[in-house]
């Protein structure tokens, strides 16, 4: 199947934003996405962007079922370790069911590898859902280490009540 991997432009977040929909309601999570396409622009193409983002796109022959060409996103930013330096978090990688199989979530993932290697990084990270297994088994074939039983690590989140408590504690001075 023909198909083109290419930065994000800011007219292509309405897309980027149903993608991310998508993918919610497969995570069964869709009452989690609390931003709009308007904030994806914002955010990813300001003066300063919070996040990169690469598209999947096949040509109008291709299209899907609904009529879309935008069939896949990877939207990743940077991050840092104190411990071996800059190294960028992949917060999504998504290809409409229909368009599975067809090598587009690898030339995403590989994309982005790039991205960390022309960028001297020193790894790309990312989770996954425990239940996920069709992403585990993707992301093990292609090299990936799970931190969680190789070595312990658990990812851990502040929202909500916990983070505003937690910001109330900080010293005024």
């Amino acid at each position: 199947m023909d198909f083109i991997i290419r930065a994000a432009k800011p007219e292509d977040c309405k897309d980027v934003f149903r993608m991310t929909m998508e993918l919610a309601v497969y995570d069964k999570m869709p009452d989690q996405v609390k931003i709009s396409h308007k904030e994806l622009e914002k955010d990813g193409f300001s003066a300063n962007p919070l996040f990169q983002c690469f598209v999947a796109e096949v040509p109008e022959e291709c299209r899907s079922k609904e009529g879309y060409t935008k069939v896949g996103y990877a939207l990743y930013f940077y991050t840092y370790s104190s411990w071996k330096g800059q190294s960028v978090y992949l917060d999504d990688l998504y290809v409409m069911p229909e368009f599975r199989g067809k090598g587009i979530g690898n030339a995403l993932l590989s994309k982005v590898a790039t991205v960390v290697k022309e960028q001297q990084c020193v790894h790309l990270r990312l989770t996954v859902l425990d239940w996920n297994t069709p992403s585990q088994d993707f992301y093990f074939s292609k090299g990936a280490r799970d931190l969680t039983t190789s070595v312990g690590w658990h990812l851990l989140t502040f929202d909500g009540e916990a983070l505003d408590k937690l910001a109330k504690e900080a010293p005024k001075n």
